[in-house]
């Protein structure tokens, strides 16, 4: 049965250790029939899931495609359009309603997590804008894996924090509580990690305490990354002493993080190779990586449609 090209397919991803998970849906579902939204509602039921489901919807026929959730669940929601069977990918409409824990992506275009009704109506009016898409391949025994991200792509601490804020979260299911302990691990963590990068024909091998390779901001360590440039933004950052730390934070919530110029080395690129990242963990959008090296990361121009605000 052909879907009809204005129902909404929704995957809603509950808010991790939230007790108010259920009544948050029932929200939103509420105001959607409220507007005379037509849709077919899909639950996240745990990790993998999130893709899983919106590879289903996309497999389907379903033009626009609805992802409730945060950072992690937009990233599964992308890699699950892009690893579906749908012939033009570029005609699925992706739209965004907030509700996780780490929802910088959402903010980078307006978006306010506690209002879903802007959103669903931001949806309903339906404004598209191609963007680009960073795309990370390695090889997997035989097999070559592709995984793709909007956001950024992070290399040893920035991969660490991801890893502590999802620990606390399931555990406290409090955000400052997880930001806290997060913050706790940038001021007091030395540990750096042995990479080497190749980046327009330039090759950095050194000791680092972080990378972030960004098509969007990445919580601050690409800050002038957009994405929708055909660029890659790539910040080496080196352990700084602990006066530089503070005022590197400082730098960072106010989105001047290049000018910390002792401490971190900025790089605009389409693409760059990660031959080696000793000891050190790797995630995309807020999902945690285990691959094999080299890394070969490039900027997939325009190769999503995303529905933006007003």
């Amino acid at each position: 049965m052909a879907i009809e090209p204005n129902r909404w397919g929704v995957v809603y991803n509950p808010k991790a250790g939230s007790w108010k998970t259920q009544k948050r849906w029932n929200e939103i579902r509420k105001y959607m029939e409220e507007r005379g939204v037509l849709f077919d509602y899909l639950q996240s039921e745990g990790y993998g899931s999130v893709e899983r489901l919106t590879r289903i919807l996309a497999n389907n026929g379903y033009r626009t495609i609805v992802v409730v959730g945060g950072d992690g669940a937009i990233n599964d929601a992308v890699n699950g359009i892009m690893g579906s069977s749908a012939e033009q990918k570029e005609d699925i409409a992706l739209g965004i309603i907030p509700n996780g824990i780490g929802n910088d992506f959402a903010k980078y275009w307006g978006m306010d997590e506690d209002d879903y009704k802007q959103a669903v109506d931001w949806i309903i009016n339906r404004r598209l804008r191609k963007i680009d898409l960073g795309r990370c391949r390695f090889q997997q025994g035989e097999h070559c894996v592709e995984r793709y991200f909007v956001n950024a792509m992070y290399i040893g601490l920035g991969a660490r924090i991801v890893r502590i804020t999802n620990g606390t979260r399931r555990f406290w299911g409090m955000r400052n509580l997880s930001f806290l302990a997060s913050m706790f691990l940038l001021l007091f963590e030395r540990k750096l990690h042995k990479v080497h990068l190749c980046v327009n024909g330039e090759h950095v091998r050194d000791n680092v305490m972080t990378v972030c390779i960004g098509s969007a901001r990445g919580y601050g360590l690409t800050p002038s990354a957009v994405p929708y440039n055909g660029w890659l933004d790539v910040s080496v950052i080196y352990r700084p002493e602990l006066l530089q730390m503070l005022s590197g934070l400082w730098m960072l919530l106010r989105g001047r993080l290049l000018n910390l110029k002792k401490v971190v080395k900025p790089y605009r690129t389409r693409k760059v190779q990660i031959l080696k990242a000793q000891n050190a963990a790797i995630s995309l959008d807020g999902r945690i990586l285990e691959p094999s090296f080299p890394l070969k990361v490039k900027i997939l121009p325009e190769a999503l449609t995303l529905i933006i605000p007003r």
